[in-house]
């Protein structure tokens, strides 16, 4: 066997490098949509000084890139607050707050879409805050906001590949080290894309079917 052969030992790196990054982007975007959704209701219930924090922070984190954000969490915050932090905690830190960002904006606009006078009428029936935002304003933003998020999941398990530049072992960071020991980078990097790739397409396939499965549970005419 020559240095730069494959070897089958090498479809066992990948699928590794695969649950590392499965692993990754589930638990961010479990932790990005849970305070991207709170962020939301914090926001349409106007909390006395929270507003405009949470749209400057929001913001922030949008419009700046995120291998920027990463090296800022990995490298700068630890080095100002002179803690430890590993590669997977920076990872999960600076995806985590970046999912959020952009869940709020589509949570946000999923309750303003809305209409007023269906939260009007509730009133007058007496339901209280919690009921209308769990009974009301829930099912149908959840119906306008899942085509969206789903666009921006698949957006942020592409951006789990930057992760491997701080020594995260996914499947990017894989896909180097084979490069670097077949030197054969035309065939590693196609393998990696098309798992990229087939994994999108699972992700969005799966949304929209939860995406139909809502707008029919509450009748959605269509946005």
């Amino acid at each position: 066997m020559r240095y730069a052969d494959f070897t089958p030992y090498d479809i066992v790196l990948l699928l590794q490098g695969l649950g590392v990054t499965l692993a990754l982007f589930i638990g961010t975007t479990l932790i990005g949509l849970t305070i991207g959704l709170l962020l939301a209701v914090v926001h349409h219930y106007r909390v006395p000084g929270c507003r405009p924090v949470i749209v400057l922070v929001t913001e922030a984190l949008k419009n700046s890139p995120v291998l920027v954000q990463l090296f800022l969490v990995f490298f700068g915050i630890p080095a100002f607050l002179h803690i430890r932090m590993t590669p997977v905690e920076a990872a999960t830190l600076t995806i985590s707050l970046n999912t959020a960002a952009f869940a709020f904006v589509v949570f946000r606009s999923g309750i303003e879409s809305v209409d007023r006078d269906q939260i009007e009428a509730a009133e007058v029936f007496g339901l209280g805050r919690s009921q209308i935002l769990r009974l009301v304003i829930a099912p149908q933003a959840a119906a306008f906001s899942v085509g969206p998020l789903v666009g921006i999941l698949v957006n942020q398990l592409q951006v789990t590949s930057l992760i491997s530049v701080i020594g995260v072992f996914d499947l990017t960071k894989i896909g180097n080290i084979l490069n670097l020991r077949t030197l054969q980078p035309f065939i590693v990097w196609a393998v990696i894309g098309l798992i990229y790739y087939l994994a999108a397409k699972t992700l969005a396939h799966a949304g929209g079917r939860i995406e139909a499965a809502l707008r029919r549970s509450v009748k959605w005419g269509g946005i």
